[in-house]
C-alpha cells in the first residue's frame, strides 16, 4: 500500500502567509520561507504555496519569494496561483517548484491542462478544484479566490481534469475551509472513487482524527492543512505516529 501524505499549505498573501475562515477573515501565519523551513524539518512529505490574490489581482506569481522558499526545502514543492500559460509553469520549475496548481485558468480553459501535461508530464501538473455545498445544486467549483460558482458539477470536473492529464487534484471544500470541523469527507470520497489519480484533500482539519477519517473513510491520498500547523495546534511528527497507529502507511 502506498503511504499516505501530509501536505502543510501555506497560504501567500503580499509576501506573508495568512490563513482565514472559508476564505475570508485572512490573518497573518508568519513567514513563508521560515515556515517552509520548519516544515521540511518536521517532516512533511510535500509542501503547497498558494499565492492566494495571484488570479484576483491578475499578477504573476511571486517567482522571487518561490525561489526563496524552494531553497529551504528538500521535499517535493507545488506551486499555484494565477498559472495561466506554458510560460508561467516554465518560470515557476525553473526556481524550484517541483509541481504547479492550476485552477481559474484550467476552468476557463479546460485544453490548458492537456497541453501543460503534454509539455512538462502529468507528474507536474496538479488541477485545484475549491467546491461548495448548496442544497440545490451539491457541490459546485469556484473560481477567483472562491467568488465565482462556475455551475459544474465538482465530481465531473474533477474527472475531466484527470481525463486531460492531471496527475493529481488538489480537492478544498469551502464549506469546511478553517473550520477546523473536519474534511468533508463525502465530496472527497465522492473525487477518489470517480478517478485513478492521487487526491489531496483540503478543508476543515482540526484534529488528528480528522486524517484518520479522510484517509479511512474517503479514500484521500494525502491530507493538506494550515493553521492548525501554522499555529502549533498539531505537531507533523505527533500527527503521523497517530496515524501509523491507526494504520495508515506513513513514512517517519
Amino acid at each position: 500500500m502506498l503511504t499516505k501524505r501530509i501536505i502543510p499549505c501555506l497560504d501567500v498573501k503580499d509576501g506573508r502567509t495568512v490563513k482565514g475562515v472559508r476564505f475570508e477573515g485572512l490573518r497573518d501565519a508568519g513567514d513563508p520561507v521560515a515556515l517552509a523551513s520548519r516544515y521540511a524539518r518536521e517532516g512533511a512529505d510535500e509542501l503547497v504555496f498558494l499565492d492566494i490574490t495571484a488570479t484576483n489581482q491578475k499578477r504573476a506569481t511571486l517567482v522571487a519569494l518561490v525561489r526563496d522558499v524552494a531553497r529551504e526545502l528538500d521535499i517535493p514543492f507545488t506551486v499555484g496561483g494565477g498559472i495561466g500559460t506554458i510560460s508561467d509553469v516554465e518560470a515557476l520549475l525553473m526556481n524550484g517548484a517541483d509541481k504547479v496548481s492550476i485552477n481559474s485558468a484550467a476552468l476557463a480553459r479546460p485544453e490548458l491542462i492537456d497541453e501543460l501535461a503534454a509539455r512538462f508530464g502529468s507528474q507536474c501538473i496538479v488541477v485545484a478544484a475549491d467546491a461548495r455545498f448548496n442544497d440545490a445544486d451539491g457541490w459546485q467549483v469556484y473560481t477567483r479566490a472562491g467568488t465565482n460558482n462556475t455551475g459544474r458539477d465538482a465530481v465531473q470536473w474533477c474527472r475531466e481534469a484527470a481525463d486531460r492529464g492531471a496527475g493529481e487534484i488538489l480537492l478544498t471544500s469551502m464549506s469546511n475551509d478553517g473550520t477546523k470541523d473536519g474534511f468533508a469527507l463525502d465530496i472527497t470520497g465522492a473525487v477518489s472513487r470517480a478517478v485513478t489519480i492521487p487526491v489531496i484533500a483540503s478543508g476543515g482539519a482540526g484534529s488528528k482524527q480528522d486524517f484518520t477519517n479522510v484517509f479511512q473513510q474517503a479514500q484521500a491520498d494525502a491530507g493538506l492543512a494550515a493553521s492548525i500547523f501554522h499555529f502549533g495546534e498539531i505537531g507533523i511528527r505527533e500527527l503521523k505516529e497517530h496515524l501509523r497507529r491507526d494504520g495508515i502507511p506513513m513514512r517517519l
